[in-house]
């Protein structure tokens, strides 16, 4: 029987200090044998990233302090990278089969582009991804797939899903509604969102919310970027944008619907008529460990969900006179990639200046929008990934301190 087992499925996790990446390390060590991790990186948690070497034996580690990265006490053998270039360098590793990208920021955009161009799989939580770069990744993604289905007909890695997995409760909820279905019989695809902390505040109350009120988000325990983003509805306008690249979707076919329960991940409506929903606990380790192991299912470290202990579903419209973002975002996607490029790095902005007492809560979709009029127009709305990196740090420049204008 040995003989017969598959080779374990070669991974490098970009980003193992955040909060995905802290969730897919307890995913990788999980699933044992199944896989084995080839490259860890992360910024500068040091301490972290030698403790998880030691628990996973990579062959390579990244930390972006050279310094720092040589007085570290590695498994004897395990090489060092360090340096600007060092996130290419481990997604394109030459033992790696699978890259989970869950570091943030445009910087993520080269070794995502560098991994699908040497035929990786990539497992993505960065948001930059397909927000600022959709139009960028998903031709190689479906150039991939494509090249796949002419030479195995009928093999998983012939869907360009299968070659950019999202790591995302929504979209992989969506991901696997769609398993065995032809897009030309979806009607609609329905993003849920839990509405945040602030689902029921009154809009003028808004304007005194604190940092630490807004990281108490109602069910779900993520890092302080998504969890602002949740609670100002920005997160499901990025969402928004994902879909229409990952499914190829038109945005009036893209549908937000609250749900503070955070049981239903998400939905596909049919033509027919039947709608199919993905039910699952609020756990990321779900979504991560389905983006790893596809087109298979392991044993998960998850609880799974108790039909028999929900005692209600509830769903609404969202508000988006009190959560403007959501609307900001959807018609950034309207105009181009331009515009969600600038509207991704102005969020970044705007949430490290809510956080740190410089703007209110309110100020987040302000500054937005104030971003997109003013640097997302224009007829290039394709740029290339330098043109994308230039812009980013010019709108982070702009709206670093200062008023929102």
């Amino acid at each position: 029987m040995t003989a017969d087992r598959r080779p374990p499925l070669r991974v490098a996790l970009l980003g193992s200090g955040g909060s995905i990446g802290r969730q897919a390390v307890d995913v990788l060590d999980g699933l044992g044998d199944a896989v084995q991790v080839v490259a860890l990186a992360t910024g500068s948690q040091g301490a972290l990233l030698e403790e998880q070497a030691r628990q996973l034996h990579p062959a390579v580690v990244a930390l972006a302090d050279e310094q720092a990265l040589n007085r570290l006490d590695l498994p004897t053998g395990t090489k060092r990278v360090a340096g600007p270039d060092q996130l290419i360098e481990l997604a394109t590793w030459p033992e790696v089969d699978l890259v989970i990208v869950a570091t943030g920021g445009v910087v993520s955009l080269r070794p995502t582009l560098a991994a699908l161009a040497m035929g990786r799989i990539v497992a993505t939580a960065n948001k930059e991804t397909l927000v600022a770069g959709g139009h960028l990744v998903m031709p190689l993604a479906n150039d991939l797939a494509a090249a796949r289905a002419s030479s195995v007909p009928g093999d998983p890695l012939a869907s360009p899903l299968a070659w950019l997995r999202p790591i995302d409760s929504e979209h992989s909820a969506i991901w696997q509604c769609l398993a065995g279905e032809d897009m030309s019989s979806v009607a609609r695809l329905i993003l849920t969102a839990s509405g945040g902390p602030f689902r029921e505040a009154a809009q003028a109350d808004l304007g005194a919310v604190t940092p630490e009120q807004a990281l108490r988000h109602p069910t779900w325990t993520m890092g302080a970027k998504i969890t602002i983003d949740s609670a100002t509805l920005a997160n499901k306008g990025l969402e928004v944008i994902e879909a229409h690249w990952l499914y190829d979707v038109e945005y009036d076919a893209i549908e937000v619907v609250i749900h503070p329960q955070s049981v239903v991940h998400s939905a596909v409506l049919f033509v027919d008529g039947s709608l199919k929903a993905q039910i699952g606990t609020p756990d990321m380790r779900l979504p991560i460990q389905y983006a790893v192991t596809y087109p298979t299912r392991h044993p998960s470290p998850a609880t799974p969900p108790d039909l028999l202990s929900v005692s209600r579903l509830d769903f609404g419209p969202p508000d988006e006179a009190r959560f403007p973002a959501l609307r900001i975002a959807r018609a950034a996607g309207l105009v181009g990639s331009r515009a969600t490029a600038v509207l991704i790095a102005a969020d970044e902005v705007a949430v490290a200046r809510f956080l740190a007492g410089s703007l209110d809560f309110p100020g987040i979709p302000r500054l937005l929008e104030a971003a997109v009029a003013r640097f997302g127009q224009g007829p290039d709305q394709a740029p290339d990934i330098d043109g994308l990196v230039a812009l980013d740090r010019e709108v982070r420049a702009a709206y670093a301190t200062g008023a929102v204008a």
